[in-house]
C-alpha cells in the first residue's frame, strides 16, 4: 500500500504523445495537444484500476515524450507496484506494436525509428510518505506543460555550463550565474549543538535566532547559499522562495540531459533568482546523499560565501 508517482519516457524521447502549444507565447495557457497514438497511451493509463483494483489514479499528466500519473494502492496487491508497472509497460509495448503495423507493414515510421517499444523498461517510482508530499506532487504533475514551456521560452537560465570555476573548484551550473557577483553572500548552515539544545533541553533560542538571522539578512539583499540537507535549513529555504529571495543552491547530483529543476526550485531558476551548482557530474543510479557529501557541500558554502574569484564565462538571459 501507498501512494507513488510514477514517470514513464519515451524511448526515443521523440514527442510521439503530443505537441507542446504556447498560445501567445504565454507558459501559463500552455497545453498538450494529444497525437491519436497518445490518446491510446492515455486511454491504457486509465485502465490501469481495471487490472489492479487496488489501485486509484491519483492524478494523470500526458507530456509529449513522456507521461506522468500518481497512483494511491489503497489495499494489499498480490503482485508489487513494480511489477504492475512491468504489465502497464507491456500493454504500451503492444500498443506501439499495433500502432507502428497499422501505419506501416514494415514497421517503421519517422525516419527510420521504431514505435515499439514506447518507453523506457525501467519506469521511475518515487514513493511518496512525508506531509504535504502528495498535494505538492499533483500540483508539480498538472503543471509540468507550463514548466516545459517556461524552460523553452526562457532556455538560458536552464543551459547547463560546464567547469564553472569559483576559488579554485569546478562546478556544473544551471540559473542565473550572475548571482555570483553579488557583493554579499551568507552560507546557510544549521550547527548540531543548536538542533540538540532545542530537543534534548528545550532551548531553541539560538536556533531560532540563527533562523531569523538568515531571513534577515537575506532581506537586506544578502544571497544565501547551501545545500540545505537539515529540515532547519530547509524551513529557511522555504521562507527565502516564499518570499522570493535569489539563493544560491548546491546539489548532490550533476545535470543530466534532461534536467528540469523541481517544483518550486524550477520557478526560481525561470526566474533568474536562483543558481544551482554541484560539483559533480550526473549520475542517474544515485538516490541517497552521504554523510561525506553533505560535509563537503557545507564546506562548499563556505568557500562560495568568501571567494572573490567571478566566472569569466557568463550566460543567462
Amino acid at each position: 500500500m501507498g501512494i507513488y508517482h510514477i514517470t514513464m519516457v519515451v524511448s526515443s524521447r521523440e514527442d510521439l504523445l503530443g505537441t507542446l502549444v504556447i498560445p501567445n507565447d504565454n507558459p501559463e495557457q500552455a497545453h498538450v495537444v494529444l497525437s491519436a497514438f497518445g490518446e491510446e497511451i492515455k486511454d491504457c493509463v486509465r485502465t490501469i484500476p481495471d487490472f489492479h483494483p487496488e489501485i486509484q489514479i491519483l492524478a494523470l499528466r500526458m507530456m509529449p515524450d513522456h507521461v506522468h500519473f500518481i497512483l494511491h494502492v489503497h489495499r494489499k496487491m498480490d503482485i508489487g507496484i513494480r511489477a504492475a508497472m512491468r504489465g502497464f509497460w507491456q500493454a504500451t509495448k503492444a500498443i506501439g506494436r499495433a500502432y507502428t503495423s497499422s501505419i506501416d507493414p514494415d514497421g517503421i515510421r519517422n525516419n527510420q525509428l521504431r514505435v515499439d517499444p514506447i518507453f523506457l523498461e525501467k519506469p521511475f517510482i518515487r514513493p511518496m510518505s512525508r506531509k504535504g508530499q502528495l498535494q505538492s506532487m499533483i500540483h508539480y504533475v498538472l503543471m509540468n506543460p507550463q514548466r516545459l514551456a517556461t524552460k523553452r521560452l526562457k532556455p538560458g537560465y536552464f543551459y547547463v555550463q560546464h567547469d564553472v570555476d569559483i576559488g579554485g573548484r569546478t562546478y556544473e551550473a544551471v540559473g542565473n550565474i550572475k548571482l555570483l557577483q553579488a557583493a554579499k553572500i551568507n552560507p546557510v548552515h544549521v550547527r548540531s549543538m543548536w538542533v540538540r539544545d532545542a530537543e534534548e533541553h528545550g532551548d531553541d533560542q539560538a536556533l531560532r535566532n540563527y533562523k531569523n538571522g538568515c531571513v534577515l539578512a537575506a532581506r537586506e539583499g544578502a544571497i544565501m547559499v547551501s545545500p540545505f540537507i537539515s529540515e532547519h535549513e530547509r524551513a529557511v529555504l522555504d521562507v527565502l522562495l516564499n518570499e522570493k529571495h535569489p539563493i544560491i543552491y548546491i546539489a548532490d547530483n550533476g545535470f543530466g540531459k534532461y534536467y528540469k529543476p523541481f517544483a518550486a526550485l524550477f520557478d526560481a531558476v525561470a526566474d533568474g533568482r536562483m543558481l544551482i551548482l554541484s560539483p559533480w557530474s550526473h549520475d542517474p543510479k544515485k538516490k541517497h546523499v552521504t554523510r561525506a557529501e553533505c560535509i563537503a557541500m557545507n564546506k562548499m558554502a563556505e568557500e562560495i560565501s568568501t571567494s572573490s574569484i567571478v566566472p569569466n564565462d557568463i550566460r543567462g538571459n
